[in-house]
């Protein structure tokens, strides 16, 4: 019986200290960097706000219709391109031929545009930001061609 209350004690403490390493050793796996999380193949959901952030940066960006021909002509954001999502693929489109290029995608009200960053990012891209649909686009958009 002595024996016994010497053993409980130290497998309680070798529980315990098993378990704390155990939590320590464990990673979140939303702790990557911005490289990591591109290397991860996943795309950026970003705000209409945050896209016009972008597009006025001056920097090289594409701007990414997805809708159709038609939807297209009627209304676009300016120096927008139209590749409409049931062309995409799993193989990087003609338009597109850098898989490093920043790409804002947009369609009618978010749901094309989620599917073809999806399929964009498949396909190698690796700065792809949907930011969802002309619905909610409070800036300027043109029409034609």
């Amino acid at each position: 019986m002595n024996r016994i209350k010497r053993i409980i004690p130290v497998i309680l403490i070798t529980v315990v200290l098993a378990g704390i390493l155990a939590a320590c050793g464990s990673r979140s796996e939303n702790s990557g960097t911005k490289q990591e999380d591109e290397m991860k193949g996943e795309y950026h959901k970003i705000t209409a706000e945050e896209a016009k952030e972008r597009m006025d940066s001056g920097d090289d960006i594409i701007i990414l219709d997805v809708r159709t021909q038609d939807e297209y002509e009627e209304s676009h954001i300016p120096g927008a391109i139209l590749i409409p999502n049931e062309t995409i693929g799993t193989e990087m489109p003609d338009q597109l031929p850098d898989a490093g290029q920043e790409i804002l995608v947009y369609c009618r009200s978010g749901n094309r545009s989620a599917q073809a960053a999806k399929k964009l990012v498949e396909a190698g891209y690796t700065q792809i930001y949907d930011f969802g649909g002309i619905m909610d686009w409070p800036y300027e958009t043109v029409s034609g061609e």
